[in-house]
């Protein structure tokens, strides 16, 4: 296992690039510990891939150094980095059987018998494929060849690290929570560095301690899931984690208080010089709105209530800008008259999209 470090990197795909707009990776220094279990989070495009195959070395970077270990790492190719990768879709030998398929990367490295056996066998317990193992692997449905090509990133003990790229996309969608556990469990009893790109946050979540959140070619945030939920950094993160995601609103800020469509919002913090020439915004997530009758809090109107099992989520529209809000499965609220309150010490205040800390009330 591995110490990965990424020193002053960026990529551009662009022979000449001279604006960060050109880059599809802007400058990040970021550091993955030995043995960490990560995720790479972030909508199509950007940048997450490309992070992934510069570490495994299918891209080379434009600008930095990856170090394994302290060792600059940035250009060795790819199979001297003692690295495994498990791509979005199923990279297997349809003339080998399943248990060849498994076995080939330790076939390959001259690995004993007996050692190719035990560990077949493990791997092919773990994803369920142990009554397929003596089956060609040309008839097998897409989410089994996936499996195989999880197993055969598994099957070795001895990577530096683990790479997944949206390995679960082609798998069953009743299948998914299986296969994360899993590889849950896998990371608990081996300890391996894993880093596992996904645009879903639910596999991000329950896969990985510590999530990487990009947006455009950066990096807006990193934290545990519950850090992401309870204090995004960005408006973004705020918006992407979560469902729904927080709502975000234009604001003026003066002190203790926010000015929201005329209407004064009190915050749990004071806030004394914020840019002047900035887009100032506060977020607060749904379940720390509720609504209320007696004229608390700022007018809304109620568009449709979603009764989604446990709880309920109020679509509502605050002066035409949509807000939503999580009631209790019992709230019959409805009618005029609403007002949506506000829990002061989980509003944030927002400059250009940059959280701000505040100071105390």
């Amino acid at each position: 296992m591995a110490r990965i470090d990424l020193s002053d990197l960026a990529h551009a795909y662009r022979a000449d690039p001279k604006t960060p707009a050109d880059y599809a990776l802007k400058k990040l220094d970021l550091s993955w510990r030995d043995g960490g279990a990560y995720a790479l989070l972030g909508p199509s495009g950007c940048g997450k891939t490309t992070l992934l195959n510069i570490i495994s070395g299918l891209v080379h970077p434009s600008h930095g150094r990856v170090l394994f270990d302290g060792k600059d790492v940035t250009n060795l190719p790819t199979e001297r980095r003692n690295i495994a990768q498990v791509f979005q879709f199923p990279v297997i030998y349809d003339t080998m059987t399943v248990a060849e398929n498994l076995a080939f990367p330790l076939k390959n490295r001259g690995v004993d018998r007996a050692t190719i056996d035990k560990r077949v066998a493990a791997i092919g317990e773990m994803l369920e494929l142990t009554p397929l193992l003596n089956r060609n692997a040309s008839g097998l449905t897409a989410d089994l060849k996936q499996k195989i090509s999880l197993g055969r990133g598994l099957v070795r003990e001895d990577v530096a690290a683990i790479l997944f790229d949206e390995p679960l996309t082609v798998i069953d969608p009743h299948l998914k929570w299986q296969l994360r556990t899993q590889l849950k469990r896998l990371h608990t009893q081996s300890r391996a560095t894993m880093i596992y790109v996904t645009h879903d946050q639910t596999e991000a979540l329950t896969f990985a301690d510590t999530v990487v959140v990009m947006y455009d070619g950066e990096i807006v945030q990193i934290g545990p899931p519950q850090a992401l939920f309870d204090q995004p950094e960005h408006t973004f993160v705020g918006y992407f984690i979560g469902s729904p995601g927080m709502n975000v609103l234009p604001a003026a800020v003066d002190g203790a208080n926010a000015l929201v469509e005329g209407t004064t919002v009190a915050l749990g913090a004071r806030y004394a010089a914020l840019p002047k020439t900035a887009r100032i915004e506060i977020g607060v997530r749904p379940e720390h709105v509720r609504l209320s009758t007696k004229g608390e809090g700022v007018p809304v109107e109620i568009v449709r209530i979603d009764d989604i099992g446990r709880l309920k989520v109020a679509k509502l529209s605050l002066a035409g800008r949509p807000l939503a809000a999580v009631l209790p499965e019992e709230s019959t609220l409805e009618g005029s008259g609403v007002r949506a309150v506000f829990d002061p010490g989980r509003v944030h205040v927002y400059a250009d999209g940059r959280r701000v800390a505040g100071e105390a009330a």
